[in-house]
């Protein structure tokens, strides 16, 4: 998979990740850049084709399909944190809502273009979905639950010429990490290492130097074998058969 020439999607494109992946895929030639946003967004590039979509709104979410011609990459970026104690079930539904249920309502209503151009899928996670940080455990619960989306979705959708691609993040500078004086990568260093870990067909994405040191322990571990084993189960027992 190459950007060049490719339709990407980016969803909360307005800003830190986001939006540094909106310049990064236009860097590296991408024909046409979804820039899926809340709120109205204008962009200078021509190539940049703004979506209101909150994906939450299943409304909005069949607009931007409705709004789509073709498409080659789907990345689920839109995201939200906030700080908890996990006693309050709200905010933890709030959590789920956008990075769990949007992602998965996103990724369902794109499938059929993504199936068509044999795409890839990108979620954005965080190595807080394998190590829950306790002053944003909600959030930390809607990671780990992304993140075995990810995994299930790669096995299913493999069959149909789908990649799914999950990009664990550790701190990034950007507005929902402001509040953590730790060292943290910049927007465009990770949006640069998320398109090389796609151009190279990298199944788990570790893009900054905090999530880096985990990615030989994870890819040659046992939990990425169970992985790899359990997917082997959908070709041998579909379960639509």
């Amino acid at each position: 998979m190459t950007i060049a020439e490719k339709a990407v999607l980016v969803t909360g494109a307005n800003r830190g990740i986001g939006q540094a992946l909106v310049e990064e895929a236009l860097r590296r030639g991408a024909k046409r850049v979804y820039a899926g946003t809340r709120q109205p967004l204008a962009h200078m590039d021509g190539r940049v084709t703004a979506l209101t979509l909150d994906v939450t709104d299943a409304a909005q979410v069949q607009g931007a399909v409705e709004g789509v011609e073709s498409l080659d990459i789907l990345i689920n970026n839109a995201g939200f944190a906030q700080f908890d104690d996990l006693s309050d079930r709200a905010a933890l539904e709030r959590h789920l809502a956008v990075n769990l249920f949007g992602t998965y309502d996103v990724t369902q209503a794109f499938l059929p273009l993504l199936t068509r151009s044999q795409g890839a899928i990108v979620n954005i996670l965080s190595v807080a979905a394998w190590a829950a940080l306790p002053i944003i455990p909600a959030y930390s619960i809607s990671k780990a639950a992304a993140f075995s989306l990810s995994q299930s979705l790669r096995a299913l959708l493999a069959g149909q010429g789908v990649s799914v691609h999950a990009v664990l993040t550790g701190p990034v500078d950007t507005d929902m990490s402001r509040g953590f004086d730790v060292p943290k990568a910049s927007p465009e260093s990770v949006a640069r290492a998320i398109f090389d870990g796609v151009e190279k067909g990298e199944e788990d994405i570790f893009p900054d130097p905090a999530s880096e040191f985990l990615a030989e322990s994870w890819r040659n571990g046992a939990s990425k074998a169970m992985e790899r084993q359990f997917a082997s189960l959908v070709a041998a027992a579909p379960v639509n058969a």
